[in-house]
């Protein structure tokens, strides 16, 4: 297996790859999110999204923006735990990190074939969106996987 680290990318080496797989004619798709505690909902969304294309990115929101987005107490796995975690799996084949609230920056400057978010979403509502629809690009979402919520397994740990 590939080593994890090197399907771990700053902003500007991923660019250099994504052109690299534009040449190659390959569909790129791209999702982001904390991915605190994978459950099996993570699971089926990643394997179904790696499925709408050739290459699937990975953004992960950094610890800074993930407090920002679900309070003072999250995230619960440090950054680099999350990061190595998503590029263990294979369906993923890069992961970069974002600081920022959403990944914005990472979207219009990779402009992937393909966006995707999870079914709780509405798609014109996705960050991302227009950059995406403008080259030529689909924005989706994906089956939303009921009772598989990592707010909802922190929630039941309090109590």
């Amino acid at each position: 297996m590939k080593n994890m680290k090197d399907k771990i990318y700053t902003l500007e080496e991923l660019i250099i790859r994504r052109q690299s797989w534009k040449k190659q004619n390959k569909k790129v798709v791209f999702t982001n999110g904390c991915f605190d505690l994978i459950h099996r909902g993570h699971l089926q969304y990643l394997a179904q999204a790696k499925e709408l294309g050739d290459k699937l990115i990975v953004a992960i929101n950094s610890d800074i923006s993930v407090k920002i987005l679900k309070g003072e107490n999250r995230p619960i796995k440090p950054e680099i735990d999350r990061l190595l975690t998503m590029a263990a799996f294979s369906f993923v084949d890069a992961v970069v990190l974002f600081e920022e609230e959403t990944p914005t920056k990472l979207i219009d400057a990779l402009i992937p074939d393909i966006l995707v978010k999870g079914g709780d979403y509405e798609i014109e509502k996705i960050v991302g969106y227009k950059t995406v629809t403008q080259h030529g690009g689909q924005v989706l979402t994906l089956d939303f996987v009921a009772g598989s919520s990592t707010s909802n397994f922190v929630e039941k740990l309090k109590n």
